[in-house]
């Protein structure tokens, strides 16, 4: 029998797919929180960028209102940063996995910078 360079091709490429699934199913189990205001507002938010909760101490809330929407506004935007980082650390391990550079990109794959 000869080898079929195609066929292992798509082995692979099966394997990967299921790994894809898998890491999205992780990733409704990543829990992040992104703090503005030296932590007075918390924002937690999962691995699919869903927020959970919000936490406002109650000392911030004697503040003006526009105070109080830019420390929910950084501190969701600081949540999305970490899901984002998580997100890229998860596509690094999978790459690497399969022994490709951590940066490799896929047009098709849902995360990095082919969204």
């Amino acid at each position: 029998m000869f080898n079929n360079p195609f066929g292992n091709m798509m082995q692979q490429m099966q394997k990967m797919q299921e790994s894809m699934k898998n890491m999205q199913s992780e990733l409704k189990t990543v829990q992040v929180i992104g703090e503005s205001g030296a932590g007075m507002v918390k924002v937690f938010m999962d691995g699919r960028s869903i927020v959970n909760n919000i936490d406002i101490d109650e000392n911030i809330l004697k503040e003006e209102k526009k105070v109080l929407e830019e420390l929910i506004t950084a501190a969701v935007n600081d949540a999305i940063r970490k899901v984002e980082e998580a997100k890229q650390n998860k596509m690094q391990n999978l790459m690497s996995g399969f022994g490709l550079p951590a940066n490799f990109n896929f047009p098709f794959m849902p995360f990095g910078d082919n969204k």
